[in-house]
């Protein structure tokens, strides 16, 4: 058969001699025959890749199934963190301004008692100021 060797698919034209143009010899099956037995032993290795292939499919989505699960943990953990956090500000917001409010209570109540104590001075004195005028109009005493 021809076409074994690439070259031998062109016949010479012309007188042995100077290279002439060939032309495809007329028993040629075309490419498609001559590529079948390179086609034919590349089969197993196509196989071989597909399995490869399939194999890291699976690999990646076993994979992917696991990171997944991971984030997820990772999520419910930092939700879970998230809501103690904010419990413990809570807390510690309620415990500054519990002590705030105690300071401004007692600091209120200081502030008051001061009042009381020189508003009860300011009206003995008034008290003794007006006593004495009362006094002084109505006895005639100085």
């Amino acid at each position: 058969m021809a076409g074994t060797n690439f070259l031998e698919r062109f016949r010479p034209l012309g007188a042995p001699g100077a290279a002439t143009v060939g032309a495809q010899a007329s028993d040629d099956l075309g490419s498609a025959a001559e590529l079948a037995p390179i086609f034919a032993a590349l089969a197993p290795a196509v196989a071989e890749c597909e399995t490869i292939v399939a194999a890291a499919h699976h690999e990646a989505d076993a994979h992917l199934v696991h990171v997944r699960e991971r984030a997820a943990a990772i999520r419910a953990r930092v939700r879970a963190d998230v809501g103690a956090e904010q419990a413990r500000a809570a807390a510690r917001v309620l415990k500054e301004s519990t002590a705030r409010d105690a300071a401004t209570l007692e600091a209120a109540a200081a502030a008051a008692a001061e009042t009381r104590r020189t508003g009860t001075l300011r009206v003995d004195a008034l008290a003794d100021a007006v006593l004495g005028h009362f006094l002084s109009d109505v006895l005639g005493e100085p």
